[in-house]
């Protein structure tokens, strides 16, 4: 993976090196994105400013050098990503007579751009995020995954227009506006993360996934999709699942192979559960290649998945790596909420920090597991909803006025819910509640099946804001690559046709991906509890948690209570000694961390408090002052 950034002057005042010490100074704020060489071009005329920074994973020679030209000199591309299908379209760009100078997928996607244009996205076979500069049109197009994989980040002034990998990078330009709303403040809360296209900073938005933007020479940025998960299958199945698993075998079989080439040490993440080993199962089993798998446990619990990782790697014969830790779980979330560029509060950050690091001593590719669960329908949130679902349609057994977007947009998904956000800020701020009744909406109508609506909601949403997003802010800390083989294309638009009875049936998922693993790994195997790479709660459990976060989030010199009112922050804090909830905790926790490191100020805004904030609990003070000394 690769760090990318760029800068559009809009005024035509600034110097041809300004604007390349513009753009050289985003890209070296992520060097840990590309520690083996970076690069700024500048546009002879003036007004564009491409850089890069380059973690070589295919041609690692200097041949793959950024920002790279198209062969006839027009085009001008900084890329992040890998283009899984790019030998496939080199044989037909080499048939029109191109002569390639490398062996990267850079190249090859640079001159497919420049012949065929962004048409060529929908198809792609790859993870990614660029900057393509039309230096004949005066264009520049960006680009994203269709998952967002790959993060892309862009602000839009009247001087200036600028793009970059991570949002501090952005916060290194001149004039950068670090104001933060509460609005942004009360959705990270609510998701654990800010969701797309807003960012925690009002300047800055981030491209949606599948999507790309347009700026011209009028200067104003067109945003439009290319991609969207659409799972249109219909309720009931209509082929055996024999015969689903036989095609989606090969379809597997296909995508996993194209994410081993490498030019240097690839292996896989391994946590015993369905989706990891069925990734590592397709390379041993099916592929009869060699492999490298990497687990962490936690010492002291019989329940931590290295164990499981363990039994799994036995039986596909890989070879394992495993490191069993006691961390300081406090000292590495405030490190971590330090390092991220934008609020993430999933608290498998951590231990995938960790993962990452290990893996990264023996190897720079990685393998995961990530996508199952949102295209193949693995978590548990599905089940209840659909069982709840039922019981008020056949048996009207639930409370009145129940509705699956209310039931499964709750604390069933949401960390923070409505409720509990009124409480800190007076009211939930009204572009939340309309974002929520909008999403909810989506679950409740339609004639296609519930559970569609829902892998599809969690695609666009949960899956890149959360899920991806962690993967790849805590892989590249450490310069690894991580690559997602059940996100390929071809995968997701067999799961967008699978009916809902092959995702789901008597509360057990993922029903087409464990009749392919039921191949390599024993039956009983695949229907054990969900596993992933997760911290024991007890490590930082009410405690342990509590009195640090009360400590951090009231001290004298605490950055929070400027957008959530002090006596409304404690009267939270306090609610938690009656009934704790870690993720919510763990979600302030981040954030004053964040906000300790960041530029950061509360955006000049009209006071959300109502006087139902102003309310103090009475013990909360008594509280405060026993839990942090």
């Amino acid at each position: 993976m690769c760090g990318i950034a760029g800068v559009i002057d809009k005024t035509g005042r600034r110097a041809p090196e300004d604007l390349a010490a513009l753009a050289q100074a985003m890209a070296d704020a992520m060097p840990y994105r590309g520690p083996d060489d970076s690069g700024v071009w500048t546009d002879p005329q003036g007004g564009c400013a491409l850089a890069h920074r380059r973690l070589s994973i295919i041609d690692t020679s200097g041949a793959g050098h950024q920002p790279l030209l198209s062969a006839e000199g027009r085009h001008v591309i900084t890329y992040n990503g890998e283009f899984y299908g790019y030998r496939e379209l080199a044989v037909e760009l080499a048939a029109t007579g191109l002569r390639f100078t490398s062996r990267s997928d850079t190249e090859v996607l640079l001159e497919g751009l420049a012949l065929r244009g962004t048409g060529l996205l929908a198809r792609m076979d790859a993870m990614f995020a660029f900057g393509l500069w039309d230096r004949q049109a005066r264009r520049l197009i960006l680009a994203r995954d269709a998952f967002g994989e790959k993060p892309l980040y862009y602000l839009d002034r009247p001087d200036l227009f600028a793009f970059a990998s991570e949002l501090h990078a952005l916060a290194t330009l001149p004039g950068f506006d670090p104001a933060i709303t509460r609005e942004a403040v009360a959705n990270y809360l609510c998701w654990q993360y800010v969701p797309a296209p807003a960012t925690i900073y009002r300047a800055a938005r981030k491209l949606p996934p599948g999507s790309t933007l347009s700026l011209g020479p009028d200067l104003v940025p067109v945003v439009e999709p290319y991609f969207q998960f659409r799972a249109s299958g219909p309720e009931r199945s209509t082929r055996p699942l024999d015969e689903l698993a036989e095609e989606l075998s090969a379809i597997l079989t296909k995508t996993v192979e194209r994410r081993l080439i490498s030019d240097v040490p690839l292996g896989a993440f391994l946590s015993g559960g369905v989706d990891s080993t069925l990734v590592a199962a397709l390379v041993t089993r099916q592929l009869g290649r060699p492999l490298d798998t990497f687990s962490i446990g936690f010492e002291g619990h019989g329940e931590s998945e290295h164990l499981q990782a363990r039994e799994a790697a036995a039986l596909l014969g890989t070879t394992h790596h495993e490191q069993v830790l006691a961390p300081d779980t406090l000292a590495l979330g405030r490190r971590i909420g330090a390092a991220l560029d934008e609020p993430n509060g999933d608290t498998s950050c951590l231990p995938v920090w960790l993962l990452s690091g290990f893996a990264r001593q023996s190897v720079t590719v990685a393998l995961s597991g990530d996508g199952g669960d949102e295209l193949f329908s693995g978590y548990n949130r599905y089940f209840d909803t659909l069982d709840e679902a039922e019981d008020a349609d056949i048996e009207a057994a639930l409370p009145s006025g129940w509705t699956p977007g209310r039931a499964y947009l709750s604390d069933r998904i949401l960390v923070t819910p409505e409720s509990r956000l009124a409480e800190l800020f007076g009211t939930v701020p009204a572009g939340l509640a309309r974002d929520l009744a909008t999403e909810r909406g989506f679950l409740e109508r339609g004639p296609r099946p519930l559970l569609h609506r829902m892998r599809e909601l969690d695609a666009r949403h949960y899956l890149p804001g959360a899920v991806l997003a962690k993967v790849d802010r805590m892989s590249m800390q450490h310069s690894l690559e991580v690559r997602a083989p059940l996100l390929g294309i071809e995968i997701a638009e067999f799961a967008a046709r699978l009916a809902a009875e092959d995702c789901v049936r008597n509360g057990k998922g993922k029903l087409v991906l464990k009749r392919v693993a039921e191949r390599w790994v024993p039956r009983d195997w695949l229907d054990r509890p969900k596993r992933g790479f997760g911290l024991p709660m007890d490590g930082w459990g009410k405690a342990t948690l509590l009195p640090e976060a009360a400590a951090l989030l009231t001290a004298s010199d605490a950055k929070l209570p400027q957008w959530i009112a002090r006596p409304a922050l404690q009267a939270f804090l306090a609610a938690q000694e009656r009934s704790f909830n870690p993720y919510r905790i763990w979600a302030l926790f981040v954030l004053e961390t964040w906000l300790r490191s960041h530029k950061a100020e509360p955006a000049d805004e009209p006071a959300l408090i109502t006087p139902k904030s102003r309310i103090f609990l009475g013990g909360a003070r008594r509280f405060l002052d026993r839990i942090t000394g």
